[in-house]
């Protein structure tokens, strides 16, 4: 079947240029790869992959959430002064946390 249909699709340059050097280890370009997911997807009656929402262990979901909550002015970010103030705080919660392991190996 000839090709007389055109598709026009904006995406970020490193996606492309990514997908490229992807494609390109297979020996297709990504018109080649376009067509093999359209064609894919009419054969499967939708999208040739499951898609699913990403699952996160605890520590990052609360980290993400933290992350959400900053950005939105829930809670306030911590400033430090210098760098040297940041790493004094981190080894404060190094310390504890290291407390608290070795109490409650004991």
């Amino acid at each position: 079947m000839a090709k007389t249909a055109n598709l026009n699709i904006r995406i970020d340059p490193e996606t492309k240029s990514g997908a490229e050097r992807l494609f390109s280890s297979f020996g297709i370009t990504v018109t080649d790869a376009v067509n093999i997911f359209l064609r894919q997807s009419l054969m499967v009656g939708g999208l040739p992959f499951e898609m699913k929402r990403p699952r996160f262990n605890p520590e990052t979901a609360n980290a993400l959430q933290e992350a959400l909550d900053i950005a939105s002015g829930k809670i306030a970010a911590k400033n430090y002064s210098s760098a040297r103030e940041l790493f004094a705080e981190l080894d404060a919660e190094l310390d504890n946390a290291d407390l608290k392991n070795d109490v409650s190996l004991s």
